[in-house]
């Protein structure tokens, strides 16, 4: 059908394009040269033009217009044109749109009509012997018919019979009126619709094109139009391929506009017929042999696009044009495929099929190869038709005919040349054998697949080295290999459609034949694993070189544990893709080292436990790190020859953190498989500068990806002590624009100091200051890394700084410059300080420590010289120093009970008949043990620090002497006071002691319940924030039997109620007064007075803190008072007055002021030698309440 749709117009003559680019343009020149049957079909609108008056007054213009007329002359059809553009169309329009009310009223089919009537013959005849006037309505009122018919069918093609439009005779006539009536009458006849009613009758497309190339401008309009209202699928219905068939006349007459109108095809997703064909009409007029033609692109744009709605639409036209069972020729699809088979052999480097093979087997000579290889100008043509293949069988299900499936085979086990696009084109054809396993139907095709196979595990070695490619297809059939014998079948899928880049669906069970292909007949898992091995490793691996490389290879076979399996050692290959890293970070190195980790410590089957890989070496490991240490910021360290990125280094890193965290969780595996494998020793871990290879990785955390936060994991696990929390705030400010600024004013005399120079400065420090103070601040000056090579002489001269006489400013600097050393050497650093604040030779044999050493006793770093804790700068680096032990003596501990794990598993020899809910025992009860160890620690850690902060005898002396001065000078000195060394220790210490009661509440409470010295309570409750979490155990401090605990603890309370004035204060100050209340009934005199004593005063802290306990606390006093009297009655009389006393104060409130003036009168008349406890209890009461008054009274 489609066939005689296009073949009604064959014998018109249509516009031409030239015809056409000239009505557009209105070239008169190229409209004068054009043949009178050409011209023939543009008379209405050139005579329209000469007729009319334009709009265009111009001299050019009225010079073409005389051209157009002379043009013009010569013509006889002209007469009948002008002819037509005399009628009144004002009056036709009239008679038209009564005509259409007639129509709509009556119904289409009625047979009256306004603007035609009494028709005596046919409408052929009565056209031939009408004249100009009744031809227009005749025309009219066949246009308007078919219009109302049209717009009555609802979307379905009809085909309708006229006579005007199929007479040849008069053919030409009737186009003339049909353009002088849509020019005329424009509103009633709109071209579009005029369009869309001229695909129903015969010859429509011919009147269609004429129609436009009168009226050009409206060519894309109409297109449009057509499109809009055109069909989804244009092959399916008669309509659609007449639509098709008008537009490509269209189409033709105006080539240039063809791909815009293509792109309306898509864009409405109408139509997909007419995209193609035009698509095959554009690639035959623009050919090109070697680049990749329009329709591939085209396709291959629709199917691979984002655009899922397109995507589906010409997928659909794909199936159902293959359903339909028509002319092969006239479909357009079968065209599309036809031409996409011929540009596929064209570019096939011998036309030839498996047939031609197994012919010349026999008589082929050895040394001549069927195989020739395909151009390299074709490679990336080949590689675009493959992808399209792929895309039209996976996503569009198109099934491929035997000739299709020959040539494609053909093409894909082609040999190109050894360039990055022969690579990618190989990595291609492997994915789509893949894919379309059913392109591969005979045993002749099979072994042709199985040759190629072979030959590209042959060749990759040579394409990786010619092409430059790192990222070759031998890795991709490597990675292929191992997931087949894995039986990873939905990993190669993933893989495929990785490489094709398009999502299809891929049956499993279509790969059972490559499978068995692979695993049996090209690489056994023993090939595999021996190839891999021997693959060399990326250069410069990162996350730039894209593709499948060996590291995919490696990783997945170490996760099928294959090299174990077969004995293959795999570790230098992976220390040596480690050794060949740079940034960005390649994502799967972190994977590898883990999956290797893993391989190296966990045996492949417990039946055979020595199953493991090996692990680097210690000595391998230094070679990475040496030569690290004092190389500044540089990222790349040479040494031997060899060069070591700094992402070498930090991966090393992650290896030996990651190695010891996983040997200490799989500790108990282990032991329980009797294995043990070997740990890295201490002294290698203390010879890699872990802070600074952290912080050049902070700065490179864009490039490492994940690397810096598995870092930081790792290093909060392990290494807490490296983790504090002042030590990343001050490397904020030490790496920050301050430093920037302090680098710009290092001048060329500070750079040129030497440590030397520096020592021979500290040898005259007792008699020159200048010279180390110059030296010192000229180092501030310069980069952390740039320190390094004077922290020795930093940390050995630092014994010299406790001299009386040393400038604070140099104490401040020393400890300014310590702190940046510590942010990229601590470790180092600590162990260099502990040993040279030792005291000195004359009091004690002076050691040396190590690392190991202070991490198993953190106290060591108390053991200084006493100088030390008078020493406000010295003393914050000591402090800074225990808190890194204290938590670095936590994760050793933890560690040793995760090493010595099997103790817990080995049964005691006199426990084999022990019960069975005891089987957790020994663990839990070494685990009690390191805790209570980590504690005692910790307490005597805070109880030497509260230690220091008592003064000595000789600043008592000293504070004696000074407040008499102060006191003589009204408070001059008092400021000083308050300054002093031993004020400004305890603020660093109470600083330290704050930290650790937030980081563990459970040492406040065991300091606590130890106690401590009493004279230190106002220092700690006032200078330590966190000591309000006492509240929560006071309660039970209270309640231990010990009496010194319980006056401690009511001691502290009376602070706290003063610092803390809170509502849970008041209640456990209540508690406080109830219990001081029972505990004098139950004590005996010895007792009660060690008791009240120390305890009496705290009454008045409670009364200033909390108001409303004054009546409870006065009653307690008189009865303390009234016992006390009661055990001395028989003795003296001289305690009743008192007591009397005491009874007035509490009942009358009036002459207070009097009164105590008179109690401290005869207070101070009375014998206060007297060593009667009660006695002097009372009189502590006395005094008591004489305060609690005073303070009412000065509160009021």
């Amino acid at each position: 059908m489609k066939g005689v749709t296009m073949a009604e117009c064959t014998n018109l003559q249509f516009v031409s394009p030239f015809a056409f680019e000239a009505m557009q343009k209105v070239d008169v020149v190229r409209l004068a040269s054009l043949g009178d049957p050409e011209l023939r079909l543009l008379l209405p609108c050139l005579v329209r033009m000469a007729l009319c008056a334009p709009a265009d007054q111009s001299q050019s213009w009225a010079q073409d217009k005389k051209l157009i007329l002379r043009l013009l002359s010569g013509v006889e059809a002209v007469n009948s044109i002008v002819a037509l553009l005399s009628v009144d169309f004002h009056a036709l329009k009239e008679d038209a749109s009564k005509e259409q009310q007639l129509r709509h009223k009556f119904g289409g089919g009625s047979g009256e009509s306004i603007l035609v009537s009494q028709l005596q013959h046919g409408l052929t005849l009565e056209f031939e012997h009408s004249d100009s006037p009744r031809r227009l309505r005749l025309v009219l009122s066949e246009l308007l018919a078919i219009m109302n018919k049209v717009s009555e069918s609802s979307g379905e093609f009809f085909f309708k019979s006229s006579e005007l439009f199929e007479s040849p005779v008069y053919l030409e006539e009737a186009a003339d009126v049909l353009c002088i009536l849509q020019a005329e009458l424009p509103s009633l006849l709109p071209i579009v619709d005029v369009a869309e009613a001229l695909l129903h009758v015969r010859n429509g497309s011919w009147f269609l094109c004429l129609l436009v190339a009168n009226v050009p401008d409206s060519f894309n309009g109409v297109c449009r139009g057509l499109i809009k209202n055109g069909e989804r699928q244009d092959e399916e219905s008669l309509g659609g391929r007449r639509r098709t068939d008008a537009l490509r006349f269209l189409c033709k007459m105006n080539p240039s506009q063809a791909l815009k109108v293509r792109g309306m095809v898509v864009e409405e997703c109408h139509l997909p017929g007419l995209g193609v064909a035009l698509t095959l009409d554009h690639t035959k007029n623009e050919a090109s042999e070697d680049g990749v033609s329009d329709l591939v692109c085209f396709i291959s744009g629709l199917l691979l696009g984002t655009n899922a709605r397109v995507r589906t639409w010409f997928g659909t036209f794909i199936r159902n044009g293959q359903q339909k069972k028509r002319e092969t020729s006239s479909s357009v699809l079968w065209q599309m495929r036809r031409q996409l088979l011929l540009e596929l052999m064209g570019i096939l480097p011998t036309v030839r099929s498996t047939r031609i093979v197994e012919e010349a087997d026999v008589e082929m000579e050895p040394n001549v190869s069927v195989y020739s290889g395909l151009k390299e100008e074709h490679v990336v043509k080949a590689s675009a038709l493959l992808r399209l293949y792929c895309a039209l069988m996976g996503i569009a299900g198109l099934k491929p005919t035997d000739e299709e499936a020959e040539q494609l085979l053909q093409l894909m086990t082609s040999r190109p040349p050894a360039t990055p696009a022969g690579v990618r084109f190989v990595s291609l054809s492997f994915c789509m054998l893949l894919a379309f396993s059913t392109l591969v139907s005979t045993p002749e095709q099979e072994q042709l697949m199985v040759m190629w196979l072979s030959w590209m595990i042959k060749e990759e070695a040579y394409f990786e080295s010619t092409s430059g490619v790192s990222a070759s297809f031998g890795e991709m059939l490597l990675l292929v290999a191992m997931y087949f014998h894995s039986n990873q079948l939905s990993a190669i899928i993933d893989l495929v459609c990785s490489t094709l880049g398009m999502k299809i669906v891929i049956k499993p069970s279509s790969l059972s034949r490559m499978k068995t292909i692979f695993t049996q007949e090209i690489f056994t898992e023993q090939v595999v694993t021996a190839h891999a091995v021997r693959v060399p490793v990326t250069s410069s691996l990162s996350a730039n070189i894209a593709g499948f490389l060996p590291i995919h290879c490696i990783y997945q076979l170490l996760r099928s544990r294959s090299f174990t399996k077969h004995k293959v050692s795999i570790k230098d290959w992976i220390y040596r893709q480690l050794c060949e890293t740079s940034i960005p970070l390649h994502p799967q190195l972190l994977p590898l080292i883990d999956v290797y980790i893993n391989s190296v410590l966990t045996p492949a089957s417990k039946s055979n436990p020595e199953a493991t890989n090996q692990p680097i070496t210690e000595q391998e490991i230094l070679s990475v790190f040496k030569g690290l240490i004092g190389a500044d910021s540089t990222r790349i360290i040479q040494h031997n020859g060899q060069c070591h990125s700094i992402t070498a280094q930090l991966l090393m890193l992650y290896y030996i953190l990651s190695y010891e965290e996983a040997l200490l969780a799989n500790t108990k595996t282990l032991a329980a498989m009797q294995r043990k494998p070997k740990s890295y020793s201490s002294s290698l871990m203390d010879q890699i500068p872990i802070k600074f290879l952290i912080r050049q990785a902070q700065g490179l955390q864009q490039e490492l990806g994940g690397l810096h936060s598995a870092l930081l994991r790792l290093l909060a696990t392990n290494y807490p002590h490296l983790c504090i929390v002042d030590d990343w705030i001050c490397e904020e400010e030490i790496t920050g624009t301050d430093a920037l600024l302090r680098r710009m004013l290092l001048t060329n005399t500070a750079k040129n100091h030497s440590p030397k120079q520096l020592q021979e400065a500290f040898s005259v420090l007792q008699v020159s200051h200048t010279q180390v103070m110059q030296i010192l601040e000229h180092l501030t000056l310069v980069s952390a890394s740039e320190l390094i090579p004077y922290a020795e002489v930093l940390t050995s001269n630092m014994n010299q700084l406790l001299n009386l006489g040393v400038p604070r400013r140099i104490l401040q600097t020393v400890n300014k410059l310590w702190m940046v050393l510590n942010t990229v050497m601590p470790r180092r650093l600590w162990v260099m300080t502990v040993n040279a604040l030792q005291p000195s030779v004359k009091l004690v044999r002076q050691q040396k420590y190590t690392q190991n050493d202070l991490m198993i006793d953190p106290l060591i770093v108390l053991r200084c010289d006493q100088r030390v804790h008078r020493c406000p700068p010295l003393m914050d680096i000591t402090l800074h120093m225990l808190n890194g032990y204290l938590l670095a003596s936590k994760a050793y501990l933890s560690s040793h009970l995760k090493e010595t794990a099997e103790q817990d598993i080995r049964p005691a020899p006199n426990n084999t008949l022990g019960l069975v809910g005891q089987a957790d025992a020994p663990e839990v009860t070494r685990e009690e043990l390191k805790n209570a160890l980590l504690a005692a620690q910790d307490s005597a850690a805070v109880q030497i620090l509260l230690e220091i902060c008592l003064p000595t005898e000789e600043e008592k002396t000293k504070g004696i002497i000074q407040s008499a001065v102060a006191t003589n000078n009204m408070g001059v000195e008092e400021e000083d006071n308050l300054l002093c060394n031993l004020r400004e220790v305890q603020c660093l210490i109470c600083c330290l002691l704050h930290q650790m009661y937030i980081a563990d509440p459970n040492i406040a409470k065991l300091v606590h319940f130890q106690g401590y010295p009493c004279e230190l309570l106002p220092l700690t409750v006032a200078g330590i924030p966190s000591m309000h979490i006492c509240l929560d155990f006071i309660p039970e401090l209270i309640a231990q039997p010990e009496l010194e605990k319980q006056v401690f603890a009511i001691q502290l309370l009376s602070y706290l109620c003063i610092q803390y004035a809170l509502p849970k204060s008041l209640s456990v100050a209540r508690l406080a007064i109830n219990v001081m209340g029972t505990m004098l009934t139950v004590l005996t005199q010895t007792k009660r007075y060690a008791f009240f004593m120390p305890t009496l005063p705290s009454l008045v802290s409670f009364c200033q803190a909390f108001p409303p306990l004054y009546e409870d606390i006065m009653s307690l006093l008189i009865q303390i008072g009234q016992v006390c009297a009661s055990d001395v009655a028989t003795q003296t009389r001289d305690i009743d007055p008192i007591i009397t006393r005491l009874q007035q104060l509490k009942e009358k409130r009036s002459g207070w002021s009097g009164i105590c003036k008179d109690l401290a009168y005869k207070n101070g008349a009375r014998d206060i030698g007297s060593m009667d406890p009660d006695v002097q209890l009372c009189q502590c009461i006395e005094s008591t309440i004489i305060e609690i008054i005073n303070m009412s009274v000065s509160g009021v």
